[in-house]
C-alpha cells in the first residue's frame, strides 16, 4: 500500500512539474516586463504575439539548391543530398525583441547600449556552439550577467532597458549572425534567426538581464 501511495505522488509530481514550471516562466516574464515598464495588458500582448509570431518565418535570402553531404548507416558513410538553403527571421523570436529593443533607442544612453551589446557580442560568440539538427546553442548565464552588469555599471539610470536592449542585440550578433556563414555550411538547410520563439535566446536573454539589472 505504501509503495501505491508512492507511486501515485511520483505520478503527481511528473504532471504537474511541467505546470510549475510554466507558471514560473511566466511569472519570470511578468516580472522583466514589469522592470520594462510594460503594463500589465501590454506585457500580455507582447507574449501572446512572440507566442503566434514564433510560428511565422519571414525569408530574408532566396532559396537555393546546395549539395551537402548526408551521413547514413550509423555516420559510418555519407552520401550527396541536394537541399534548399536560405536564411529567414523568426517574427517571436527576433523580430518582436528587436522591435522591442529599437523603441528603447531614443531613451537610453547610446553609448552605454554600444559598449554593452559589444561585450555581450563577444561572449555570445565565444561560448556558442553549434549541433548538429539543433543549430547554434550558447550558454544563456554568460549574455544575461554581462549585459545586466555592464548596464548597471553605465546606465544605473535606464539599466532594465540597456540590458534588454544588449542582450537582444548582443546574442543575435555574436551568437546568430556571426555563426550564420558556418551554419550554412554545415546544415545546408534554411538558417532560422530566432528560431526557437518565446524559448529562443535572443528573447529571453533580453528579458532576465533587464530583470537583473532592475534588481
Amino acid at each position: 500500500m505504501a509503495f501505491f501511495y508512492f507511486f501515485l505522488l511520483v505520478l503527481f509530481l511528473i504532471i504537474i512539474s511541467p505546470l510549475i514550471a510554466a507558471f514560473f516562466f511566466l511569472y519570470m516574464v511578468r516580472l522583466g516586463f514589469d522592470f520594462l515598464d510594460f503594463s500589465p495588458s501590454v506585457a500580455f500582448l507582447i507574449l501572446f504575439l512572440i507566442l503566434i509570431g514564433s510560428f511565422i518565418n519571414i525569408p530574408l535570402t532566396k532559396k537555393r539548391l546546395v549539395k551537402v553531404s548526408e551521413p547514413y548507416f550509423l555516420g559510418m558513410g555519407s552520401r550527396p543530398v541536394w537541399r534548399a538553403q536560405g536564411v529567414s527571421v523568426n517574427v517571436g523570436g527576433a523580430l518582436i525583441p528587436l522591435l522591442i529593443a529599437g523603441y528603447f533607442f531614443p531613451q537610453v544612453p547610446l553609448q552605454a547600449l554600444l559598449v554593452t551589446t559589444t561585450v555581450v557580442a563577444f561572449f555570445s560568440f565565444l561560448g556558442a556552439r553549434f549541433i548538429e539538427k539543433r543549430g547554434v546553442v550558447i550558454p544563456m548565464i554568460l549574455p544575461v550577467l554581462f549585459s545586466a552588469f555592464f548596464a548597471v555599471i553605465l546606465a544605473p539610470s535606464y539599466a532594465a532597458q540597456v540590458a534588454f536592449s544588449a542582450g537582444v542585440l548582443g546574442v543575435l550578433i555574436g551568437a546568430d549572425l556571426f555563426y550564420l556563414p558556418f551554419v550554412l555550411k554545415k546544415s545546408g538547410g534554411v538558417a532560422v534567426l530566432g528560431g526557437a520563439g518565446v524559448f529562443d535566446g535572443i528573447f529571453l536573454v533580453g528579458l532576465i538581464s533587464a530583470f537583473l539589472a532592475a534588481l
